[in-house]
């Protein structure tokens, strides 16, 4: 499994150096670990360049079914360590970045202050993303809008405001809620999240549609493109916070919210790690922004 394990932070980080100093490997072990399970497979599995280390095209094919066999012995190691107690384990997790950055920072800091010997794998991305990964285990549970997704197990934990998005001095900020039929006319900065979008929703139930430029997976490359005056756009309150880009930021007419929720293919089948972390979640739930 050694091996397998060494294949992964070598494509995690494009580097054999590196993933050999990250396990406590030798460049030249982590070099013939791979070269064994190549041979023993008959098959070349990374490309080597001077740009980094990539998976081939066969590779990549068989990849997640190596990420599922990782997954079934890190649970399996870790339903051993929850018959010791937790001392040790990993709590994989995707979050929407509003989450990682007003969220997890203090989740974490009290989390690791009472079991200091469980690790984190933390994997951001969208709703469609997050969902995927939940699906094939590779992480244990991720954030979600649950209308934004199906055959997951949801738990809302908490719904939040989203704002629209102006540049200074712009002619709808004499709103105090801006009418979404007036900001669809103008030019619009999309966040792709995926096949879901609550502002996409809600233009859709007033039957209007956005005047769509740009379509960005980022919040904070938005907030510069609307400073710079390129649109306007729609995000989150929560990921607005603690920000200091030259906006306007206005509630919208009608008001959109957005659930976010905790979701897990299945509750019973979650390490221990992960249920203690969602535990600590819930607890600290009514304090989070």
């Amino acid at each position: 499994m050694n091996r397998y394990l060494v294949l992964q932070k070598i494509v995690q980080l494009g580097s054999f150096s590196k993933a050999a100093e990250a396990m406590g490997y030798t460049q030249s072990a982590a070099s013939q670990m791979i070269a064994s399970l190549e041979g023993e497979l008959s098959i070349p599995l990374l490309n080597r360049s001077r740009a980094g280390v990539s998976l081939t095209i066969e590779g990549a094919k068989l990849y997640p079914y190596f990420e599922r066999m990782i997954y079934a012995y890190m649970a399996a190691q870790e339903a051993a360590q929850e018959i010791r107690g937790l001392d040790t384990g990993v709590v994989r997790m995707g979050p929407l970045a509003s989450i990682s950055a007003h969220w997890m920072p203090g989740l974490l800091r009290e989390f690791k202050a009472q079991y200091p010997g469980v690790e984190f794998v933390i994997h951001q991305g969208d709703y469609t993303s997050i969902q995927e990964w939940i699906k094939t285990g590779a992480v244990d549970f991720g954030f979600v809008n649950p209308a934004a997704v199906s055959g997951v197990e949801t738990v809302v934990l908490k719904q939040g405001s989203m704002l629209a998005v102006l540049p200074e001095g712009h002619p709808l900020s004499r709103f105090d809620a801006v009418p979404l039929e007036l900001l669809a006319s103008e030019p619009f900065i999309l966040l792709e999240e995926g096949h879901y979008y609550e502002p996409l929703e809600a233009f859709d139930a007033i039957g209007v549609k956005p005047n769509v430029k740009y379509t960005i997976h980022d919040d904070y490359a938005i907030m510069t493109m609307v400073e710079a005056g390129l649109g306007v756009s729609i995000l989150a309150e929560l990921i607005l916070r603690r920000t200091n880009y030259r906006l306007v930021l206005r509630p919208t007419e009608p008001p959109i919210a957005r659930t976010i929720a905790v979701g897990y293919k299945d509750k019973a089948s979650l390490p221990m790690a992960s249920r203690k972390f969602i535990e600590h979640l819930q607890s600290k739930v009514d304090t989070l922004p």
